[in-house]
C-alpha cells in the first residue's frame, strides 16, 4: 500500500462523510433543501479539514441527476466527472498557479454561458488568497452581479489576505480543526475496512500527530501501515514517526 493511497481512497463522498464539520454540512444541506444557497461561498480554515472536498460534494449535490434530497449518488457520469476534475460545468481553478488577472478575465468571459447540462455551472477557486490585487478587482464585478446559473465556491487557509470587498459578497463558512477523538474514530473505521489490525492507542498517536487535519492523519496512517508491514502498535508508531514516548518525558 503506497503513500497517500488511503488519503485519496477515503475522500468524503457526501456531507455525512465530512468529519467534525457538522455546523457547516447541516447549514449547506438546509440551504439546498430550502432553495437559499448563496451564489458565492467562502470556505476557510486549517489545511486538511474538508474545504475542497466539501466544495466538490456541493457541486455534485447541485448537478447530480439522481440526487435524493440533494445527496449525490456518486455513481453517475456527472458525479464521476466532478470527482475526476474533468467536468466542463464544474471548473476548478488553482489560485496559486492561476493568480493573474488574465485567468480571472477568462472566467468572467465564460461565466455568462449556460451550463452544457443541468441547472448550474460551478466555479471552485482553491487557495483564493493567492490571487493578485488585479485579479480580485476583476472578480469583484462578477461577484456583485452573478448570473442565476452560476455558483462560486472559494477555499482558503488565509482568509485575512482576502479583500473586504470580496468577503462582503460571500457567505463565509469557517472550518474547524478536527478533534483527535473524531480523527481516531475515522482512522479505526478505515483500518477495519482495509483489513489492517491496529491498536486504539496507535491510532490515537497518529491522530494527535495530524494536528486537527484529517488529510494529514490519513497520510500518516498510510505511512505507518507501509513501514510496519503488520499490526500497528503504539510502540511501532512512535518508532516509525520518530516521536519521543510521553512516558519518557514524564519521567524526565
Amino acid at each position: 500500500m503506497s503513500y497517500q493511497v488511503i488519503a485519496r481512497k477515503w475522500r468524503p463522498q457526501s456531507f455525512t462523510d465530512v468529519v467534525g464539520q457538522n455546523h457547516i454540512t447541516q447549514t449547506l444541506s438546509n440551504a439546498l433543501k430550502n432553495g437559499r444557497l448563496p451564489h458565492a461561498l467562502l470556505f476557510t480554515g486549517p489545511r486538511g479539514t474538508g474545504k475542497t472536498s466539501s466544495a466538490r460534494i456541493l457541486a455534485k449535490a447541485l448537478r447530480c441527476p439522481n440526487a435524493q434530497n440533494f445527496v449525490p449518488c456518486n455513481d453517475c457520469y456527472s458525479c464521476n466527472e466532478i470527482a475526476g476534475g474533468s467536468s466542463i460545468d464544474v471548473i476548478e481553478i488553482d489560485g496559486a498557479s492561476n493568480n493573474g488577472v488574465d485567468a480571472i478575465r477568462e472566467l468572467r468571459d465564460t461565466v455568462a454561458f449556460m451550463p452544457s447540462s443541468g441547472k448550474y455551472k460551478i466555479y471552485i477557486i482553491d487557495e483564493v488568497h493567492m490571487l493578485s490585487t488585479s485579479a480580485f478587482n476583476a472578480l469583484l464585478k462578477t461577484l456583485e452581479e452573478p448570473p442565476a446559473h452560476v455558483v462560486f465556491i472559494m477555499a482558503t487557509t488565509e482568509v485575512h489576505k482576502i479583500p473586504q470587498t470580496i468577503l462582503s459578497r460571500c457567505q463565509r463558512f469557517d472550518f474547524r480543526r478536527i478533534s483527535t477523538r473524531s480523527i481516531t474514530e475515522r482512522l479505526k473505521l478505515i483500518c477495519d475496512r482495509e483489513g489492517v489490525t491496529a491498536d486504539d492507542e496507535a491510532l490515537w498517536v497518529v491522530a494527535r500527530q495530524g494536528d486537527g487535519s484529517m488529510r494529514d492523519s490519513q497520510s500518516l496512517l498510510d505511512q505507518v501501515i507501509t513501514f510496519a508491514n503488520g499490526p500497528l502498535t503504539r510502540a511501532s508508531v512512535v518508532e516509525i514517526l520518530g516521536l519521543t514516548d510521553r512516558a519518557l518525558l514524564l519521567k524526565l
